[in-house]
Parts: structure tokens; sequence; C-alpha cells
């Protein structure tokens, strides 16, 4: 079955492309800077943060994931979905391959996720996010690693643990694969319904299954699943989930609180910024958006948490999730959610709104239409903010003039 969603086309170029052995670090003073944005549709006439894209890396195919190194200030490590993970540091224009992994590749299958335990730093513990398949299964794994505490990445000789957890993957698309730290300690891992289009298997609704669904595991320790997450004991209830009725969460980022802010891919008319907590439906497959679904349908939305931003495919076809920004390095984005549309190289930043309500269209700023298929975000020790480009960079954003 062909997904509708332009998610599934657009990344089926991976089959086109292999990992490069090398990336590229273009020295500070002597890097390429993007300057010219199109302001086009409804952005032509929303509040402007201006900005420029300075390159800090190229020959990293298909970036999935940016993650800083914990403990070594300026070093950044970049997944790319085939398989290799690079390690950048843009003040000394160095870098080079950190591991490679064995994985599947078609459509949205990958390297896809990492997170670094929150004592990494001390015990050298780390996690990926892969498609692989298990027991003649496509199974998405998220399994520990470790690495020498305390060294550089060059030298960190990784080396592959225990599985935390499997799930099957009945299609190619959708599988999500983002996994964080909690400030709880816990482990969050996004999985999509599991793919084709229109959820054929209703995953996004049916809690018996782990698909559709942000999971918080424990990492420490004998227990899998927190005594406190919010189904634990419900008969019929997968207990690892924390918040579900996702089609294919495609970036998400926690807050301090425990909120959760998730870009989550749509069909084939919206694309939705939601606000998560423990225990809530977010809709899929009832509705899309905030639209039911299938459209024109009508649907029981009690129950349902709203998206505090959703936009048509008029502007847009396949949202990345973003970053709240926090550290000064663009003061215009002081505080504000960023966020990218994958098809239209579209970047946005908004104020999140009170709890409960939703983002005001006048909230809504643009940051301009880029030359840029803007795959991953991710946040530095010093609170700037990289775009990862699937067509192989990743750029900072700056202010611009």
């Amino acid at each position: 079955m062909r997904d509708t969603c332009p998610t599934f086309a657009l990344l089926t170029l991976a089959l086109l492309s292999s990992p490069a052995a090398a990336v590229t670090v273009p020295p500070a003073g002597a890097r390429p800077v993007l300057t010219d944005a199109a302001f086009e549709g409804p952005d032509a006439t929303r509040k402007r943060v201006p900005i420029q894209l300075e390159l800090v890396a190229g020959d990293v195919p298909q970036p999935t994931d940016i993650q800083p190194w914990p403990g070594r200030p300026g070093t950044l490590i970049v997944l790319g979905k085939q398989g290799t993970a690079w390690w950048i540091e843009p003040a000394t224009g160095e870098g080079g391959v950190w591991l490679t992994v064995e994985v599947l590749t078609r459509s949205e299958q990958g390297l896809l996720g990492l997170a670094f335990h929150p004592d990494f730093a001390r015990n050298g513990r780390f996690f990926l996010h892969t498609s692989v398949e298990s027991k003649g299964e496509k199974v998405g794994r998220v399994a520990e690693w470790s690495s020498k505490p305390g060294a550089a990445p060059g030298d960190s000789a990784p080396k592959a643990g225990r599985t935390v957890i499997e799930v099957e993957q009945p299609y190619v698309n959708h599988d999500g694969g983002q996994i964080a730290f909690g400030a709880d300690g816990k482990l969050y891992v996004a999985f999509g319904d599991g793919g084709a289009a229109n959820d054929p298997h209703g995953h996004g609704q049916d809690r018996g299954t782990l698909l559709g669904s942000i999971l918080r595991l424990e990492v420490d320790g004998d227990a899998r699943v927190p005594k406190d997450n919010p189904f634990v004991g419900q008969p019929g209830v997968r207990p690892e989930i924390w918040a579900y009725g996702l089609r294919n969460p495609w970036r998400f980022h926690l807050l301090p609180d425990g909120r959760a802010i998730i870009g989550d891919v749509g069909q084939n008319r919206w694309e939705e910024i939601t606000v998560a907590r423990a225990g809530e439906n977010h809709g899929w497959n009832r509705r899309e958006g905030d639209h039911c679904f299938p459209p024109g349908s009508a649907c029981e939305t009690k129950g349902l948490v709203d998206p505090i931003h959703v936009y048509g495919h008029d502007v847009g076809n396949s949202v990345t999730g973003g970053y709240r920004v926090s550290g000064a390095q663009v003061p215009d984005l002081e505080g504000l959610y960023v966020f990218g549309d994958y098809g239209s190289g579209r970047l946005w930043a908004f104020p999140l709104p009170a709890p409960g309500a939703a983002v005001k269209p006048g909230d809504v700023r643009a940051l301009g239409r880029w030359p840029v298929a803007p795959s991953t975000f991710g946040l530095g020790h010093d609170g700037a903010l990289y775009v990862g480009d699937f067509g192989g960079r990743v750029f900072r954003v700056r202010a611009g003039r």
C-alpha cells in the first residue's frame, strides 16, 4: 500500500545513497552561510524572526538526530539514517565517524535515535533506536550501548549491549524513532502507528500495542516499567505506554516540567504540534490534527487532547518537531519553540501557550522557507539550535540582519 504522507516518498531516497566515510567540518571563519529565505503564503504577513543558517558540517547523508556529547562542550553527535554516527566539533573544524551499526534502510527505517544516560560522563552508557531484523521479523529496537567513560568520541570504542525493548513493525514507515531521557531519569521512546497509510490496524487507538505511542521506561535496575506509569495495572493495556493516539511522532522535546512537545506527521491534509502529558490520547486515527478522520466523517472527540497548532498541506506536508530555545544565541528566539516542515523547507517558531490552550495565529513567527529538507533539530551545550538537512548538511541557526 502506498502511503500518501510525503515523508514516505521522500525518505525512499535513502535507497539511492550510502553512508559517507568522512564528515566535512568547515573551520570557523570559513563557513558558508545561507541568508536569503522566502516568505510566501501565510508567512508573508506573519511576524518574522531574521535568521541565517551557518553550515557546520557536510557529507552527513540523511541526518536523523543531533545530540550534544555530555561533558564535552562543543562536541555534537549526528546520526545518519543508514547506520553511521559522526562526531563533529564546529569550533575546531574536526569530525569523524563515531560508530556504525547495521540497520534496515527502506523508507523510514534506519538509525533513528540516540540518548545519553544522565550519568554518561561517569558510566559511558547510551542508547540507540534502530530498525533491524530479529527472529525473522522487522522490529524497532532500543538497545543499550557502552563506551569508555570520559573518553573523546574518537577514542570511546562503543560496544553494543542488552536490548531494552523491541517492537514489531508491520510496514517500513512510521517508525517514529526518537528516544530521550526526561528530568525524571526515565527513557522516553517514540513509536509511530506502524505504517502503511490510514492506520489500517487501528494501532493509534489500541493500547494493547506499543505502536502509536510514547513509551516511558526504566533503564536502571531489573524493572522495565516505572511503577508510576499511567496505565500500570489496567487489563489489556501495555504498561509501558505514557501517551498514545499518535501517527508518526517525528521528533519530540521533553520539558523540565514533564511535558513532551511532539511534531506528529499527518496523513494527507493536516500536520500538528501537540503537547503531551502522562495518560493522554492524542486522537489518531479518529482525527488527523484537529479534524475528524477520514475527512468528512463524524468522530467521537470525548477524551481526546487537541493539538496546540495545526497547519495544512497548502504550506507544508511533513512536520519535523524541534526544540524550545534558550541560551540567547538568537535573542529573538529566546523561549520560543522552533520547528519545521520537511517537505517545504519552512521554519517557524511560537511561544508555548498556557496548558490546555492553543497557539494563537498571531503568535506564530515565520523564520522563512529555505533550500533544505529539515529532518531533525538539535540543541548544543550552549543553547545553540542546529537543524539537519536530509540532503547531507548540518546548520547552526544564528541571528540574521
